[in-house]
């Protein structure tokens, strides 16, 4: 067993450390190269004539008719036209300067709205360069809240796209300037190349499109002032994450958080250089996509730039004949979401089952062999070659590593990565509020369920948890709550003195994060996740869901005495067990004209539809977003009270025993049955 990391202290609980970074935390990847603008510098210099950021030409698009009457838009795109880094690196400093020229103020916020593309990292890299804070959020979290994030940070300039600026941005001016919109909004700046004639801008603010504002930036009477450089500690990025409170709480991630974050994770890539390809299709204002393109990026990849609805050939936007990006780009490194995997898997599934009898036998075959063999360390080219290359072919043929993050990865789905895309998949754990960073597994680690060894630059420390259960000394592995440490910590909450208690600064000056989720260290060093100490879980999709916030909205409704919600985060939808109001429910079997004992009414199929579909209503009525509402529910006949165990004295839910009580019905609601 070789041992990934150990326990500096020799203590059960830690810090943890990789088995290569026992003496010290590493903090950056080359000398000197502390902060972001030097990092694109030093990579522009090494790469100048490599090919950087890759966009599709659209040739055409159509209207699909769907033989439901819908109308589906499709796409014909053509190949990838790229930006070299010496070119990227040029528009970064010129739309830079253009910003200067409009007024944009170092160490001052801006703003950034917009879809995964290359102009996001040109613009990004602009602000690295001149020291304007970027404030990432991203267009799902809604109105009120990318107002709130505006507003907090006193946004100036914006820059946002066509789309965004036409679903989003106006939205949110209409719904009264005041209340909404950024009281000192002057700039967007939109990065579409169409100039296109705004109508409805409210009074006092210009657009402007980005190659007007590179135009302006290159003017010799911008582009020759001095800029200010960043320092390490200077932040970078304030990147929104969405709250357990429902408001979202701006992460401040300073320059060498960063670097230390993109050091720790490229280590885990193996022999990464310039002859990657990378795909990027993830939102650039989630950092697991952000630090995966500036891990590339510091290593002369190229980026080629795709989006969920145009990833593969099958994907919903490609019209059917023509290819989708990964089969023109043929990527060698992907980030995927656990979502995006189970979508490949069930695709490949469904396709096995289309085939004959004896096609379907020779794929089980091999892959019942192949996974005994590379449970064995072995590996197997006559079934890569002859079975699962058409598999394979999916992706482009390529990939040589797929990096999992965000959620749980399945262990059924992890297995069929590493088995018929004949690739590795690596699987990784980390927060916003830790830069991304935190373990990530070796690829070649077959083991499900782990997230890995701590990255080269931090350390991770189990801290006991009473309430729960969870101690250092349990047996046989070490249990508590995961805190993270090291220099890819990020500052805190911007503007929020109540919630940085999360964080918190040791005798050594290093910074901590309690993350809240309980994990175990195994013998070898490798970290599972086990629990979640908040009500806050992430659904497979990465949309957050507050739990409490759903069953406090729920219990009002008059048919509802008393609600557990509850999430997998392997799922994409919550579920729920309801103690239904005894009248209100009788009331309702009369209507519906459903007979027969308490017990009965309850179990009865009928009552439990039309129950979800009043509590459905309830939930749209509240404002709930599309996927807190819980699409399956089990109406409980037995009231909770503290002697049944599942609730505290003070009525409390307590969830861990409602889980086990429940195990059953969850099944049965996540099987589909």
């Amino acid at each position: 067993l070789a041992i990934k990391a150990r326990s500096v202290s020799g203590h059960p609980a830690g810090p943890y450390r990789s088995a290569n970074s026992q003496e010290k935390l590493v903090a950056w990847l080359h000398h000197g190269v502390n902060t972001l603008d030097k990092m694109f510098e030093h990579a522009a210099k090494k790469f100048p004539q490599r090919d950087c950021l890759g966009t599709r030409e659209v040739l055409s698009e159509e209207d699909e008719l769907q033989p439901n009457g819908k109308v589906f838009k499709k796409v014909i795109l053509g190949n990838y036209n790229w930006l070299s880094y010496e070119e990227a690196y040029q528009a970064a400093k010129c739309f830079g300067s253009g910003l200067t020229a409009l007024g944009q103020k170092p160490l001052c916020n801006i703003a950034i709205i917009c879809e995964t593309r290359a102009e996001w990292i040109v613009a990004s890299q602009a602000c690295f360069m001149y020291n304007f804070p970027l404030v990432t959020l991203y267009a799902t979290l809604g109105l009120t809240a990318i107002a709130h994030g505006l507003n907090e940070t006193e946004i100036t300039h914006i820059i946002t796209s066509k789309d965004l600026l036409q679903q989003r941005l106006k939205v949110s001016a209409s719904l009264s300037p005041s209340d909404v919109y950024c009281v000192q909004l002057q700039y967007i700046i939109v990065v579409d190349s169409k100039p296109t004639t705004w109508k409805d801008i409210p009074r006092g603010i210009t657009v402007y499109s980005m190659d007007t504002v590179k135009e302006i930036g290159s003017k010799p009477e911008n582009i020759g002032v001095d800029r200010r450089q960043p320092q390490t500690s200077d932040i970078a990025v304030i990147m929104y994450t969405s709250g357990s409170t429902g408001i979202p709480k701006g992460v401040m991630i300073s320059h060498g958080n960063i670097i230390a974050g993109i050091t720790g994770m490229a280590e885990r890539i193996p022999n990464l250089n310039e002859s990657d390809t990378y795909i990027g299709y993830l939102p650039l204002a989630h950092v697991l996509e952000l630090s995966a393109e500036l891990v590339c990026i510091s290593h002369g990849c190229r980026i080629g730039y795709s989006s969920p609805q145009t990833l593969a050939d099958q994907s919903t936007k490609i019209k059917k004949g023509s290819k989708g990006d990964t089969s023109v780009l043929k990527p060698t490194l992907m980030a995927a979401v656990p979502e995006i995997m189970d979508r490949i898997y069930k695709n490949v599934m469904t396709k096995v089952e289309e085939m004959s009898k004896f096609q379907k036998t020779l794929f089980v075959l091999a892959y019942n062999y192949k996974m005994e063999q590379i449970s064995k360390g072995y590996s197997t080219p006559l079934c890569d070659s002859l079975v699962f290359k058409r598999v394979r072919a999916l992706l482009g043929g390529n990939t040589r590593v797929l990096l999992s993050g965000g959620a749980p990865l399945s262990a059924a789905t992890q297995r069929f990565m590493n088995i018929c895309l004949c690739c590795p998949v690596g699987q990784g754990y980390g927060l916003t509020e830790t830069c991304g960073a935190g373990t990530i597994s070796e690829v070649w680690d077959y083991s499900t369920g782990r997230v890995g060894a701590p990255l080269v630059c931090s350390e991770i420390t189990l801290k006991d948890w009473e309430e729960g259960g969870y101690y250092s000394t349990d047996e046989p592995n070490p249990r508590g709550e995961i805190l993270i440490g090291g220099p890819n910590v990020t500052m805190g909450y911007y503007k929020n003195k109540t919630k940085n208690e999360d964080f918190f600064v040791d005798e050594n000056g290093q910074r901590w994060f309690c993350t809240g989720d309980i994990g175990e260290f195994h013998p070898d060093g490798c970290l599972k996740i086990i629990d979640r100490k908040k009500d806050l879980v992430k659904l497979q999709a990465g949309e957050y869901v507050s739990l409490g916030k759903v069953e406090a909205v729920l219990k009002n409704c008059p048919l509802i005495d008393n609600i557990c919600a509850y999430a997998n985060s392997d799922q994409s939808y919550v579920i729920s067990f309801v103690v239904p109001n005894h009248k209100q429910l009788m009331l309702l079997a009369e209507q519906m004209q459903v007979k027969g004992t308490w017990e009965e009414i309850c179990n009865s199929s009928q009552m439990e539809k039309e129950a979800l579909r009043i509590i459905t209503e309830a939930a749209i009525s509240a404002k709930l977003e599309r996927f807190e509402i819980p699409k399956k529910i089990r109406l409980s006949a037995e009231p909770w009270t503290p002697e049944t165990g599942l609730v505290t004295d003070a009525f409390k839910l307590k969830r861990k025993e409602l889980k086990t009580h429940y195990q059953e019905d969850i099944e049965r609601m996540y099987g589909g049955k």
